[in-house]
């Protein structure tokens, strides 16, 4: 398993060099002491993994609490957890990379506070991938506290006939996917080295 930093980027291929066909994109996170009704009276936060397709920089389809699945189905999201309790991954989201239309080039993938509440509130937010098998490749763990509603915590992208990892870890002012898809093109852009 690799443990990713900001920027940082990986192949998603086996350890023989064969592209990965499938992989799951799995979000965590843990509210810190002081939200939900013992610590300030407000209610748990409620965040929500969401994964955006795009075509260059053209929206083309979503998958997030209100809409689980893709129309050509290679992603799915496997259910809404409304209060982060418990062990482990709060959202799962799976990725079947044989599946996604070709002219869809990126993917990226969002935690969002759907009641506006800041994400500072949160703690050990993280995004991993997992293979078919359930082993972790990638982990990229958000260390600070982000002000706004929204993370783009990562980006699946094609690179020639395989695909990319990317960590970003980015805060935006989003409490769902669909608040504005704009603010979300700069993330698929190609970079200006």
């Amino acid at each position: 398993m690799i443990e990713l930093t900001e920027g940082q980027e990986l192949t998603l291929t086996t350890a023989d060099g064969k592209p990965l066909t499938n992989v799951q994109m799995a979000v965590g996170w843990d509210h810190a002491p002081t939200a939900g009704f013992i610590g300030s009276g407000a209610a748990p936060i409620d965040l929500d993994a969401s994964a955006v397709q795009f075509a260059g920089t053209q929206f083309f389809d979503i998958a997030f609490f209100n809409h689980l699945g893709t129309r050509d189905g290679s992603v799915v999201h496997l259910g809404d957890n409304t209060t982060g309790k418990g062990q482990g991954d709060d959202e799962v989201i799976t990725v079947d990379l044989g599946r996604v239309y070709p002219k869809v080039d990126s993917i990226l993938f969002l935690v969002s506070s759907y009641q506006g509440h800041s994400l500072e509130y949160i703690r050990n937010a993280y995004c991993r991938l997992v293979d078919d098998d359930g082993t972790e490749l990638a982990r990229f763990t958000l260390t600070l506290g982000v002000r706004e509603t929204g993370l783009v915590m990562a980006k699946l992208f094609r690179d020639g006939s395989s695909w990319k990892l990317r960590a970003i870890g980015t805060g935006i002012a989003l409490k769902t996917p669909t608040d504005s898809i704009e603010a979300l093109v700069p993330f698929v852009q190609p970079r200006h080295e």
